[in-house]
């Protein structure tokens, strides 16, 4: 049941902590638009055109598309230019992460089909205007649990140290209003899984459209220190259906901690959950979920240090439209060990590395992270998450496709892999379940109440 009740989290974005290094000066923030891209990212191919130059991206849907239908791929002709495997991986290690090293090692079903690279991100826009204005005058409190003078894009596009990277990924813009249809598993080693089935709806108040600016500065007051507001709703197995969860996510954390409710249709009561944060266990995930992992990472940063390492080339899964196709049903993807990697798509991208290590005197099951996060789009596209002994123990994969309609780019799958058990849980399938809809109109801030949930629980 509280599978997913725990993958709440995970379609959070959830405003957390920084630095305290924030604006850039006006000579860097030109940069935006020239040998930048307005996301901060280079806008030159690489040395050998292994990495193309970034021409815009993808914002128009391709030929076959409908919309209300799942999202085809733009680039149908495309072939897998090489495979890598346990057998080859050593030839290619210093554009692979740790994690994806660790998965080739130990599974010899385990490949990485490596495709043309497609710069295909895109946003709106009104995101890269903010991205160029927030440049110059988006900081973080001295406390690392707020943000100051920023609004609607990525705070930090030049960001100066890691936990600016990190914020870019939490604030990185998904829609203002939204509707989704998703499906989760609990995978065991020899494939049999464990489904559950929900909806959510959510407003990113921090992405949305009139909000004001005070001369030159943003004027976030006006969100009310609230950056998400969430409702999830479970349907599937029969046993938890009706269970409703309620998330308020507050952009400055030490004045107001993320708040969330669970209404349990067994009782018919609300009640708060304070333990969807940190490393609190999603339950029956078999501690495979820490609350802080969904979304690839989520929540406040204040329990670790965040180190910017340099940029690096790796393989990560991008353009992997065929893990959302109706073609196939979740029997089809969830194989034992790991998903079905034929369907994964994997291109060779920048990536901004940020090592994350626990602060002395903090609590979490993780002693060090490193994550990887895509230089177009902020995501975070994996994770190597090592156990307080410094042994790689998890490792989190969120291969990428554009919602061209829109645009925006976003994790199509979220898949994390226990070194240690050989168990695995997905979150996010698309492919059995009505298509997202960006554009939810009917949601209204209303629905997010305690007193709300009430009545729906009650319905």
């Amino acid at each position: 049941m509280k599978l997913a009740i725990a993958a709440v989290v995970g379609v959070l974005a959830a405003a957390a902590a920084g630095g305290a290094w924030g604006k850039v000066s006006p000579a860097d923030a030109e940069r935006l638009g020239q040998d930048l891209t307005a996301m901060g990212a280079e806008k030159a191919g690489n040395a050998d055109g292994t990495i193309p130059p970034w021409d815009g991206g993808v914002k128009a849907p391709p030929p076959g598309y409908t919309p209300g239908r799942h999202h085809v791929t733009p680039f149908p002709d495309d072939k897998v230019l090489f495979a890598i495997t346990g057998k080859n991986a050593d030839s290619y290690k210093g554009r692979l992460t740790t994690g994806q090293m660790a998965l080739l090692k130990l599974y010899p079903t385990y490949a990485i089909n490596v495709y043309p690279t497609r710069r295909s991100c895109a946003l709106p826009e009104r995101i890269y205007e903010a991205n160029k204005r927030n440049a110059l005058t988006a900081t973080m409190t001295e406390d690392n649990n707020g943000l100051h003078d920023a609004l609607l894009g990525n705070p930090f596009p030049i960001p100066q140290t890691g936990v600016e990277a990190i914020w870019n990924h939490r604030l990185r813009y998904r829609g203002f209003k939204g509707r989704r249809y998703f499906a989760a598993a609990l995978v065991a080693r020899d494939g049999s899984y464990d489904l559950v089935r929900g909806s959510d709806i959510g407003i990113a108040h921090y992405n949305g459209p009139g909000l004001n600016r005070i001369g030159d500065v943003t004027d976030i007051t006006q969100l009310n220190n609230i950056g998400i507001s969430y409702l999830n709703f479970i349907t599937y197995p029969p046993r938890s259906a009706g269970t409703i969860v309620l998330v308020l996510d507050t952009i400055n954390a030490k004045e107001l901690p993320r708040q969330a409710w669970v209404y349990n249709p067994g009782t018919r009561r609300l009640l708060r959950a304070p333990d969807i944060a940190y490393d609190n266990p999603a339950p029956q995930t078999d501690g495979l979920a820490p609350a802080d992992t969904f979304d690839m990472y989520n929540g406040a940063t204040d329990r670790y240090d965040f180190k910017l390492l340099p940029k690096r080339e790796i393989y990560m899964g991008y353009n992997a439209y065929e893990l959302m196709s109706p073609k196939y049903k979740y029997k089809d993807i969830l194989t034992p060990n790991h998903i079905r990697q034929d369907l994964n798509r994997y291109e060779l991208h920048r990536a901004f590395v940020v090592d994350a290590t626990l602060k002395e005197g903090s609590r979490h099951i993780y002693g060090r992270r490193t994550f990887y996060l895509d230089e177009d789009s902020w995501n975070i596209v994996a994770i190597d998450a090592y156990d307080t002994r410094s042994t790689l123990w998890r490792v989190q994969e969120g291969p990428l496709i554009n919602a061209y309609d829109v645009p925006l780019c976003s994790s199509v799958i979220e898949i994390s892999y226990d070194l240690q058990s050989g168990k695995y849980l997905t979150f996010g399938m698309k492919n059995e379940e009505k298509i997202f809809d960006l554009d939810a109109r009917d949601v209204d801030t209303s629905m997010f109440s305690p007193d709300a949930v009430r009545r729906m629980g009650a319905q």
